[in-house]
């Protein structure tokens, strides 16, 4: 299939995260332990620039196409789940890079290293004051918070006093030296993605750390830009679930190759239930792989075919208008993130059981690789009500598609 990523042109970033990927399954016994990412794999992480390629080029990004980006997460995961779950994370935060004015961009994106976790969630009430507002809030699920900079926090602006206007949702860029991150993150999976509660009392923002994911793309963006964003955010959780499936692959491949069940002298990897169960493993990982990076493919030709979002428009709109996605791309987006991390589930689920007795012991990575993959479809964008929505779409019913 012709491609529109720049394979030649980012195959140093490629390179960058099979190097990493080493690394994360070299440390992923410490990476859970400490329950956070070792300083050794963030910086190699950090200097590969794997947790803000989506930057904007006056910042050092490249813009790569979010095939290259989400590649790049899902081979790290394959080294490690909760490694690639932390690139996931910081990358798709480096695309609001985009939606910041530009002073706040500049203040959160202007030192090379400095990264951003996220969560969009409105979990923070916020109140206007001069130069900004005030907020207080405390936000869960903030992954990757232990070695980012920056947290961009959603919460609920409260309008000026006796004014007429709603609420409105929006996102807010604040540092991580200004919250109190809690002790919260003891879990069964992903334990290394540190994804604490984070904690904001009466923070000052300034205006131009402010903005919303709500209202499309930015005006005059690039087209990685126009790339749906909450897509993006889908599909990042999805490359790390399909990365933690193949490495599940890896393990039991190497497994089978030495181990002996119990009063046989054949290997694992020469029995014809381990031979079909492999099989039958892969052809499922493909195909959802396949489903994922076709669906970017697809929408990523329709936001660089796009013409940028005019700085204003010439007439008030009677109506929103269409973004430069279409419904029917930003659907199957959502579809294929959706399926890629349940049947990712699956597959480790497979590999599990034909691990045997030797899957569930702490020292198997393979349990690791399971605990992993079912705490990465608890995720609120992948679990089984997205089918529900993305189901009514398909079927011609009417149904919100803001957050699509």
């Amino acid at each position: 299939m012709e491609t529109l990523d720049a394979d030649v042109e980012f195959a140093d970033l490629d390179r960058a995260a099979e190097q990493a990927s080493a690394l994360a399954r070299s440390l992923a016994e410490v990476t859970e332990e400490r329950r956070s990412l070792p300083p050794e794999l963030v910086g190699t992480l950090r200097e590969a620039g794997l947790l803000r390629p989506a930057v904007l080029p006056r910042f050092g990004g490249r813009r790569p196409s979010p095939g290259v980006i989400l590649r790049g997460a899902e081979t790290v995961a394959r080294g490690d789940a909760s490694a690639g779950w932390c690139v996931s994370i910081n990358a798709t935060s480096s695309l609001l890079s985009a939606y910041l004015p530009e002073k706040g961009a500049t203040e959160v994106f202007g030192d090379p290293r400095s990264v951003a976790a996220g969560v969009w969630a409105p979990r923070g009430a916020a109140r206007p004051v001069d130069g900004g507002v005030v907020v207080s809030g405390q936000w869960p699920f903030c992954s990757a918070i232990s070695h980012s900079d920056w947290l961009f926090a959603g919460c609920v602006l409260a309008p000026p006093a006796a004014s007429a206007q709603q609420p409105t949702l929006r996102v807010l860029a604040i540092p991580t030296a200004e919250l109190r991150v809690l002790d919260t993150w003891h879990t069964s999976g992903l334990r290394g993605t540190g994804s604490h509660d984070s904690v904001a009392t009466d923070v000052f923002v300034p205006e131009h750390r402010i903005l919303s994911v709500l209202d499309g793309p930015p005006a005059g963006a690039d087209p990685l830009y126009r790339f749906p964003v909450f897509g993006f955010f889908a599909l990042s959780i999805a490359v790390a679930a399909l990365g933690n499936a193949r490495g599940a692959v890896d393990e039991l491949v190497e497994l089978a190759g030495g181990k002996r069940t119990l009063g046989s002298s054949r290997t694992l990897a020469e029995r014809s239930q381990v031979q079909a169960g492999v099989a039958a493993a892969e052809a499922s990982l493909r195909a959802a792989r396949g489903f994922l990076y076709g669906a970017v493919e697809d929408a990523w030709r329709e936001a660089s075919a796009s013409e940028p979002v005019p700085e204003a428009a010439p007439e008030p709109a009677s109506e929103p208008a269409p973004g430069p996605v279409s419904e029917a791309a930003r659907v199957a987006l959502r579809l294929a993130a959706t399926h890629a991390t349940r049947t990712s589930a699956e597959v480790v689920a497979s590999m599990y059981d034909l691990g045997g007795g030797s899957a569930i012991y702490q020292s198997s990575p393979l349990q690791r690789r399971f605990r992993d993959a079912h705490t990465a479809t608890a995720h609120f964008q992948v679990n089984p009500a997205t089918y529900e929505l993305l189901g009514r779409l398909l079927l011609g019913l009417p149904a919100r598609t803001e957050q699509l």
